[in-house]
């Protein structure tokens, strides 16, 4: 199941991903006499939803004729599928490649952390597929990343959970790209202010549910312009998503809608020999396979 955050009247609505097209899951839902929430976060707060959500998709696909309010999803607004997260937590080097290319870069041995090296991203960065990565002003940085990360959404209240319970606590993936101001990065020694200026959270295209991803480990990538710069799998993480939801259920509550975005690969443009930091003009594509691809544009602030 594809779920997705589409605008209609200011706001963020929930919709469901048939073929190419979307269904408002309220309104798909009343038409079959069930009760479901406007928002994909509310949606996650209970399997009583998730399910209805799964028998609507069911109906829709199956039916001999596909009702007129379906929405063809080229003609949407999709925002993030979830604008609002209570948290979205991120890692930092979680991947052996990445810690390798950092050893490269430095010339100085960079081990891989002995445990998830945890930061914060804030909500106010979150956009969604085709939504432009707006460059700060020059005397903010002049050196503006990409990452292409796995998200792990969560569906359920974690608190205490095992690493073999953890998985059952997600509610579905998706792909963010952790854009990132790597000279504020280094220069504040703290990650905060380089992950989180606006629009520097692109998710999507899509929340997928765990039922719609048939195999594990999953390719990840970033092609810049139509280049492949960036180039993986899931198996190169350090923690896995299991191991990071149970490590940070320990010491806090995990609700419904919040975002645990796994790490980066190696290839990102500060560690490329030379530099390729994102200009204006640039076209950023972050996939992950089962999941989709999240093509965003890149421009100056203006």
């Amino acid at each position: 199941m594809r779920l997705v955050s589409y605008r209609a009247n200011a706001a963020w609505r929930a919709g469901i991903v048939v073929g190419e097209c979307v269904a408002d899951l309220e309104r798909a839902g009343r038409a079959n006499g069930w009760k479901l929430p406007a928002t994909v976060r509310e949606l996650l707060e209970t399997d009583k939803n998730l399910s209805a959500a799964k028998r609507v998709e069911k109906q829709l696909m199956h039916a001999a004729r596909k009702p007129r309010w379906l929405m063809h999803v080229s003609d949407l607004e999709l925002g993030p599928p979830i604008p609002d997260p209570q948290k979205i937590i991120a890692l930092g080097f979680n991947y052996r490649s990445h810690a390798d290319e950092q050893t490269a870069f430095f010339r100085k041995p960079i081990e891989p952390p002995k445990t998830p090296v945890i930061f914060a991203k804030y909500a106010s960065a979150l956009v969604g597929p085709r939504a432009a990565i707006v460059l700060p002003p020059q005397d903010l940085t002049k050196e503006v990343d990409y990452e292409v990360e796995l998200v792990a959404v969560i569906g359920r209240a974690a608190r205490g959970v095992s690493e073999a319970d953890a998985l059952k606590y997600v509610a579905g993936y998706m792909v963010m790209n952790d854009v990132s101001a790597r000279d504020c990065q280094f220069g504040d020694r703290q990650w905060t202010r380089a992950k989180s200026f606006d629009t520097f959270a692109p998710c999507g295209p899509w929340l997928v549910t765990p039922d719609g991803i048939k195999e594990w480990p999953l390719r990840l990538w970033t092609k810049l312009n139509g280049e492949t710069v960036q180039g993986s799998t899931t198996g190169d993480m350090i923690f896995s998503a299991a191991h990071v939801i149970a490590y940070l259920s320990r010491g806090m509550t995990l609700v419904p809608g919040d975002l645990i975005a796994t790490g980066t690969p190696a290839g990102v443009g500060k560690f490329r020999i030379p530099e390729r930091m994102l200009r204006d003009g640039d076209v950023v594509a972050c996939g992950v396979e089962g999941i989709g691809e999240l093509v965003n544009e890149v421009r100056s602030e203006r």
